[in-house]
Formats: C-alpha cells, sequence, structure tokens
C-alpha cells in the first residue's frame, strides 16, 4: 500500500480513496500499482460484498500527472524500446479499469468535486457513479493533445452513444455533476452537503444484495456488449440455473412465499 492510495474494509464494503489531495488526486505510478493490487484481491475476496472508489480533500481524479507529462515531452531520448516500454506500462496499469468493470460484485465511483481525464475514465468503469451536483467532469484529453486511456472511450460510449461521446472527447467541455446526471453519465447527482448521506444509501442498498446473483448480472450485461443473443441466452441459462443453487436464492424464496423482506448474505 502507498501513503497515494487510502484503503479501508468495513462491513463488507471496501473503500478505496485516491489520496493526493493537493494535486486533486492525479494518478501516480505508486496509486495505480496499489489499486490494482487492492482491486484484485478484493475482486477474489468473497467476504467484500461492494468496492467504492474516491477521492480525498473534495476532489474525486483529475486524471494524469500533466506536470509529469510535461517533463516527459521535454526529453529528446524517446526511443523504439522507450515506446514499447511505456505502452506496455500504460496498458499495466489500464488494467485497473477492467478490474473494477468485470469485478463479480458492485462498484461505486463517489465523486465529491473534480473528475478528469483518465480520473473520468476509472468513473465510468465503476458500475455506478454517485455525484455532487456541482463537481466538473471532463474528458481534457484534448486539450493536453492526447487521446484519451482507461477506457473511457468505451464506456462513455456505451453510457451516451457514439454521437455525445465524440462531443465530449473531442471538445473537452466541462459539464457538472447535474448535467452528468441528466445525460445518463453519474447515477445520481445531488448537492454537496447530501452527497456522503446519498452514497451511503447507494452503498447499503448494493452491499446488502444478493452478491453471488449480481456478479453474474454483470457477466451477463457485459456480454451483452460484445456477443451475440445466442451468447448472452448461453450465458443467462448457465447464470440463472447457477444461482437458483445460491443460498440467498433459497433463503430469498421461501422469504418471498412468507410475505417477507428477503435478507442476503451474499453466498
Amino acid at each position: 500500500m502507498t501513503e497515494h492510495l487510502l484503503e479501508k474494509v468495513d462491513g463488507g464494503v471496501a473503500t478505496l480513496t485516491m489520496n493526493r489531495p493537493e494535486a486533486r488526486n492525479a494518478m501516480t505510478g505508486d496509486m495505480l500499482t496499489a489499486m490494482t493490487d487492492a482491486l484484485q484481491r478484493h475482486a477474489a475476496d468473497r467476504s467484500i460484498r461492494a468496492v467504492v472508489l474516491t477521492g480525498a480533500g473534495g476532489a474525486f481524479c483529475a486524471g494524469g500527472d500533466v506536470k509529469g507529462f510535461a517533463q516527459n515531452a521535454s526529453s529528446n531520448s524517446q526511443s523504439e524500446f522507450d515506446l514499447e516500454e511505456r505502452v506496455h506500462n500504460l496498458r499495466t496499469g489500464m488494467e485497473a479499469s477492467r478490474i473494477i468493470h468485470e469485478m463479480p460484485k458492485p462498484t461505486i465511483a463517489v465523486i465529491p468535486g473534480p473528475a478528469a481525464g483518465a480520473g473520468v475514465s476509472l468513473a465510468l468503469a465503476c458500475d455506478f457513479r454517485i455525484a455532487a451536483d456541482n463537481a466538473k467532469l471532463t474528458t481534457a484529453f484534448a486539450k493536453v493533445g492526447l487521446a484519451g486511456d482507461y477506457g473511457g472511450s468505451f464506456f462513455l460510449t456505451q453510457l451516451v452513444g457514439a454521437a455525445k461521446a465524440r462531443e465530449l472527447y473531442l471538445t473537452a467541455d466541462v459539464i457538472s455533476g447535474a448535467e452528468a446526471e441528466t445525460l445518463g453519465i453519474v447515477t445520481k447527482a445531488v448537492p454537496p452537503d447530501q452527497l456522503e448521506a446519498e452514497a451511503q444509501k447507494w452503498i447499503d442498498k448494493l452491499s446488502n444484495g444478493p452478491t453471488v446473483a449480481m456478479g453474474y448480472m454483470k457477466r451477463n450485461l457485459n456480454m451483452a456488449l460484445e456477443g451475440s443473443l445466442k451468447d448472452v441466452l448461453d450465458l443467462e441459462a448457465m447464470h440463472m440455473i447457477r444461482t437458483f443453487m445460491t443460498e440467498d436464492h433459497k433463503s430469498a424464496a421461501k422469504a418471498f412465499v412468507a410475505k417477507k423482506p428477503p435478507e442476503f448474505q451474499g453466498r
């Protein structure tokens, strides 16, 4: 672990907090290494029923460290080997987005303030995004002459459609949390003083749900983005039978008959 990423586990909820408030939580190599490690552990840990990603100091994440980019740009020693190594290193860091998107449990981004570039991409990788209505979000890449990373072009296109995604990428316009909710980019936008309570409502609801079934739902929905109807039907059939076998389903079915609310244990 690094001081650039804080990790807390409480009641089956793992919270990862990007912690460089002086730089609006801009990413560092240490932060990303720690994040990928933590995400892999929590994805595999059956006691973890939801993962929350947020930022310290009133910001979510400003994306990459532009000051570092400027230093690299001033160097004239970019060899072909440097290129291959840098592509490999970036792609390794970008695994964080894939793990967030694919892990078999709900992921929630809590966005208290600015989110830009790869920071937006990480938020988009999550299943849910709860934002302050005055938070500022931007793809940002066009403003610094970069193409974009961390899966943002994939996630944003799925959320808002190709035309709007192109607009938001090519113009790098800044939108508020409230505007992002209208566009379907964030799940819920609320006044800043209500953010913690609103986020907790979503965290409680999701972390107390049928975790195993939710994991299979995510796999079905992810297949729907890239597979055929036959692929989805095959996967749904397998996952439906698998979830019939869970303790959560069995207890929920009994609760339904007894006209009682279900109590899921994530098993």
